[in-house]
């Protein structure tokens, strides 16, 4: 980040606007609505700022700007149209520590002013670091249409119960949980909705009805993280990840996709790979249980889809033979969305009318497949995890009668920035595979669709 966000209280603390022009109006017009006590600093003055200071909103000294005006000042804003004078009250505000910007000079400036949403006491804030003003604006106006201004209400409601919150549950886990119940269910669909006495009323009946001991059940939430790329992720998926209070993922969960779950939330690494575990899954299993069983909200994060090769079935069954909740969110599993982003459908009407998935993992040097199956003609087979047993596919599938000449695919890291795609034969692509020395997690898409890559590939393409 270049700039960290900050929400300063400026309620009767002296602010300095040098400038007496329409942009200075503006800055000392918001520094005001912070409740600040502005004084601006101008030999002549615009309409705008006039009508400041004859409702005397704003005081006006009218002369040009000194060094001696920024005593006892918090901050200044410099809005002349001299580039002089806007970098002299820079120098001097920097040489006695004071809080500076000038406007449209991002490099002269310690602060920045964002664009704001006000839905008071909600405030959102918008920036583009400086870099354009225009693109945080739009993004505002985008925000204005997702934010409806019922939140402040809500927001001011929410503030008028936090100590009768605080003095029925103690545990600040359970506040959180009550809180969310409220922020999502009726209480928040009637304030929203213009029903601001129907919402307390119903705050207060909920209150009055929940235990501690409801808020202190555990549950466990079993969602797929996708392939890779976090755009991927299903609404549920987020919203329950932003609730977690602890987090188990693979190393299959993409550093973007871990990034979104709730920061405060505690954070274990089990990944599994081939020939080393990191933590044994009967081991994962019971992790979830004892945690779960301490009333927390555990967040069991899988790449893909949790019950395609994921293992999430043994995970689920574990939970409900000890009555614990829990949730299930499905993921894009790699085979969608990896042929997607390679530009291979999985299925069409010239080349395939059937898909088939199948897990390559070898066990004791061979696999487990039913070959004559997956030679069938107009079919694509997707092979997960085949990378170390692919030497073996090749020959397996060359041996029950598919011919050498088949189009086959690897993709390494799909839906990623890190994406590749190494396009062959079913014969050759032990080869390609020697050669590009591809790494894990790569895919394996065998079936005339493959054709389609050279012509439909849209992600990376180059």
């Amino acid at each position: 980040m270049e700039y960290l966000p900050l929400f300063v209280d400026l309620k009767d603390r002296a602010c300095l606007v040098v400038g007496g022009g329409e942009i200075a109006a503006r800055k000392a017009s918001l520094l005001l609505k912070a409740n600040a006590k502005v004084t601006m600093v101008a030999p002549d003055i615009s309409a705008s700022t006039k009508a400041l200071v004859e409702t005397k909103q704003v005081i006006w000294l009218k002369k040009a700007f000194e060094k001696a005006q920024l005593v006892d000042q918090m901050l200044v804003i410099a809005a002349t149209d001299k580039n002089d004078v806007n970098k002299d009250v820079y120098q001097h505000a920097k040489a006695l520590n004071i809080l500076v910007n000038v406007a449209d000079c991002p490099e002269l400036c310690d602060f920045i002013l964002p664009s704001i949403l006000d839905r008071s006491p909600v405030i959102v804030a918008v920036s583009s670091g400086g870099h354009s003003p225009i693109l945080a604006r739009q993004l505002r106006a985008r925000l204005e249409t997702l934010i409806p201004p019922g939140y402040g209400n809500l927001a001011a409601l929410v503030g008028r119960y936090r100590d009768a919150v605080k003095a029925k549950f103690s545990k600040l886990s359970m506040r959180r949980r009550f809180w969310e119940t409220i922020l999502q269910g009726q209480v928040a669909d009637h304030v929203l909705a213009g029903r601001d006495e129907l919402g307390e009323q119903t705050l207060q009946a909920v209150l009055a009805d929940i235990s501690p001991e409801e808020l202190q059940q555990g549950e466990v939430y079993l969602v797929g993280a996708g392939p890779g790329d976090p755009e991927l992720l299903t609404f549920k998926a987020l919203r329950l990840m932003q609730q977690a209070d602890v987090v188990f993922y693979d190393r299959l969960v993409s550093k973007e996709v871990l990034a979104l779950v709730r920061k405060e939330a505690e954070q274990v690494y089990v990944g599994k790979q081939r020939a080393w575990h990191a933590v044994r899954q009967e081991e994962i299993n019971q992790m979830l249980l004892e945690h779960a069983k301490q009333g927390k909200r555990v967040l069991r994060l899988k790449g893909g889809d949790p019950f395609i090769f994921g293992r999430g079935g043994e995970e689920i069954e574990t939970l409900a033979a000890e009555n614990i909740h829990f949730q299930i969110v499905p993921g894009v599993t790699a085979a969608s969305g990896c042929a997607t982003y390679a530009g291979i459908p999985l299925t069409h009407r010239d080349y395939a009318q059937s898909c088939t998935f199948v897990t390559g993992q070898l066990k004791e040097g061979e696999l487990e497949l039913n070959w004559s199956a997956l030679v069938q003609p107009r079919q694509t087979v997707v092979v997960y995890m085949g990378l170390a047993g692919l030497s073996v596919l090749s020959q397996q599938f060359i041996e029950h009668g598919m011919p050498a000449d088949m189009p086959a695919a690897l993709i390494q890291q799909g839906t990623t920035e890190h994406q590749q795609v190494w396009v062959s034969t079913i014969a050759e692509l032990p080869k390609v595979a020697e050669r590009e020395k591809p790494v894990a997690p790569t895919l394996i898409i065998i079936g005339e669709v493959v054709k389609l890559h050279s012509s439909l590939a849209w992600f990376n393409a180059h």
